[in-house]
């Protein structure tokens, strides 16, 4: 009787095994398929295993916007016409339509001066003269410029040129002169300076073109 009783617990121990080794593989098999479908993807995050049709991109909520219509076409227009980057770089530097950006303001008046504006080229040697919020005086840069707005017969360009000269042999000369100029010139230029473009029957057109 206790062999027989030994034999079938044998035999249903067996079984046992048999059905575990079997839900093992069949686990296994849906490990693997599982597994088939991830992809092993790296970014801000850290690593992970995700599925295949998972999203990968997400638009930071900080993200630039894609520009107003109105704004694209003024854009459109500096691209062509420097009046209208110089207007651009205004704009940026008062926040007007536009979020206030030195950097991009000064890009856009690069490109105005670059192209010969000069009004631009006159702009860019005061505030390298004098510098603008983060960015210090540039003694360089700022002859540079006025000598371009001077080329152009910018009477005021060439009264600064000596000043920018002295300026950039030693920075700390006429720096009381320079901070005054900061104060006075770039507020009253900030606030009183025309545009070229204004935005008139839902188009932009040059009011002040000659």
């Amino acid at each position: 009787m206790k062999a027989q009783h030994y034999i079938k617990g044998a035999g249903r121990a067996l079984a046992l095994l048999a059905c575990t080794a079997l839900a093992c593989a069949a686990q296994a098999q849906s490990t693997n398929t599982a597994d088939a479908k991830l992809v092993r993807i790296c970014d801000d995050s850290g690593c992970s295993d995700r599925p295949m049709d998972s999203a990968t991109f997400d638009t930071p909520a900080n993200a630039a916007q894609a520009p107003s219509p109105r704004l694209q076409a003024l854009i459109n227009k500096a691209e062509q016409d420097p009046r209208a980057a110089y207007d651009l770089g205004l704009r940026y530097f008062r926040g007007d339509g536009v979020g206030r950006d030195s950097y991009k303001a000064i890009e856009w008046m690069r490109s105005a001066g670059d192209r010969g504006l000069r009004d631009a080229q006159l702009a860019l040697g005061k505030l390298y003269l004098t510098g603008l919020e983060e960015m210090g005086a540039d003694p360089i840069e700022a002859q540079a410029w006025l000598a371009k707005a001077a080329a152009a017969g910018s009477a005021e360009a060439k009264q600064l040129l000596p000043q920018a000269a002295r300026a950039k042999n030693d920075e700390q000369t006429d720096y009381a002169l320079r901070e005054k100029q900061r104060k006075t010139w770039y507020i009253l230029w900030y606030r009183s300076a025309p545009y070229y473009w204004g935005w008139r029957g839902n188009t932009w057109t040059c009011q002040h073109c000659r």
